[in-house]
């Protein structure tokens, strides 16, 4: 086999080049490192859904098919993608406007969106793009993921506070509705949601090695059940998430009603190039530190291609995880078959486990959204923006004010 086409048969399928050079130590730490990261999704999964409004079993499986797609086609070792918490808020802004939250047409048009999104993607890498994100100001990243760190934030204010709002992507309407209802706050589920914030910070800073959302999102849980055992009555209306589906990703299928993308087209174009360049982004990061070449152009093919085949499979908009990533090279990943080890427990712990989504709490989960939106400011990069001058300082801070004030997909 010549050489020439060695190099089209590893463009095309590049899973051929690592899975060669995989042996049973290497596959062991994989493994390893693919539980760790199912049991780190199972909260953030269901965190995410809730921000996108959707049902909380769309974010896992979020982190199941297009996880596994995105691992086979990019190039990244360590990269792990699904759920994100910025790709969420952007897929709220665009489609609550259009569809009641969690409908059955919302889901419909959650899943064209992804599909147009995924097109988008393709699109640039077929033009061979990749290099597209070099261009993307540091800054301006810096200030969106902020903006949705604080709109995500706000957006979970009416959850810890257990109070009955409309759910909205915007965050003057938010602050306005909480503001004027916060005498009617429910006293248990406020009490939940300090419980579980004590709880992730306590594990996050005296354990860090233990998976602290998972832990609180259960002492959450537990707390809730054991306050339901107590005479306090209005401990009884505790908003619950809701049992899971035990079953993996069912077929989906996007709308194709011309009318409807033209509308949506915007907000896909922003979802497309907001996860290109997080996942690559996320991806030269950690090869800085593992010594990789990334090759910007077969991510933005192995993101493309997660998400038009993840709109297929009940599943939405996803990009390159951070925390997970993270979290995947910590844990000594070599190979992006943790990431299909990852995508497989996770997919067993929804069949086998699913039923005890039941029992969790939303005060819970919005404990546990509060300290994601924190975690998605970049106080660091923040600083040294700041010193870099006032250009510098004026981009983000126009990109922070547009992302709380205009509409995600324009921001």
């Amino acid at each position: 086999m010549s050489v020439i086409t060695i190099n089209f048969l590893l463009r095309l399928l590049p899973f051929l080049g690592w899975a060669k050079q995989t042996t049973l130590t290497s596959a062991r730490q994989d493994a390893l490192a693919g539980l760790t990261g199912a049991i780190i999704v199972l909260p953030q999964g269901v965190a995410y859904a809730l921000i996108a409004g959707l049902p909380p079993e769309y974010g896992l499986y979020a982190a199941i098919v297009p996880a596994t797609i995105a691992a086979l086609f990019g190039s990244s070792w360590h990269l792990i993608s699904g759920p994100t918490a910025a790709l969420s808020i952007v897929v709220f802004t665009t489609i609550s406007p259009l569809a009641e939250a969690g409908s059955a047409s919302y889901i419909t048009l959650v899943l064209s969106l992804t599909l147009m999104a995924g097109l988008f993607q393709l699109l640039l890498s077929l033009a061979r793009m990749g290099t597209l994100v070099n261009f993307v100001s540091h800054s301006v990243v810096v200030g969106f993921t902020s903006g949705a760190a604080v709109v995500i934030a706000t957006s979970q204010i009416k959850n810890s506070l257990g109070l009955d709002l409309a759910s909205s992507g915007n965050f003057m309407v938010n602050w306005i509705a909480v503001s004027k209802n916060i005498s009617a706050t429910h006293l248990p589920s406020l009490v939940i949601t300090l419980i579980t914030l004590v709880t992730l910070i306590g594990v996050k800073r005296w354990r860090k090695k233990w998976p602290n959302m998972l832990i609180a999102m259960v002492v959450g849980s537990l707390a809730t059940q054991l306050m339901l055992l107590t005479p306090w009555q209005a401990a009884q209306s505790i908003a619950l998430v809701g049992e899971i589906p035990s079953q993996l990703p069912p077929l989906s299928a996007p709308l194709m009603d011309w009318d409807i993308l033209r509308e949506l087209a915007p907000g896909a174009m922003a979802l497309g190039l907001l996860g290109l360049v997080e996942a690559v982004s996320i991806a030269r990061s950690v090869a800085t530190r593992s010594g990789q070449r990334i090759d910007g152009n077969q991510e933005f093919i192995g993101q493309s291609l997660s998400n038009i085949i993840g709109s297929f499979t009940s599943s939405y908009a996803t990009s390159g995880s951070f925390t997970r990533t993270g979290v995947n090279y910590e844990a000594g990943a070599t190979s992006p078959l943790a990431a299909l080890f990852a995508a497989i427990f996770l997919a067993l712990i929804v069949l086998l486990f699913a039923p005890l989504a039941a029992f969790i709490t939303l005060p819970s989960m919005a404990a546990i959204l509060l300290v994601v939106a924190w975690n998605l400011i970049d106080w660091h990069h923040i600083k040294i923006i700041y010193r870099a001058g006032k250009n510098e300082a004026m981009v983000f801070g126009v990109t922070f004010g547009a992302t709380l004030l205009l509409p995600m997909e324009f921001a």
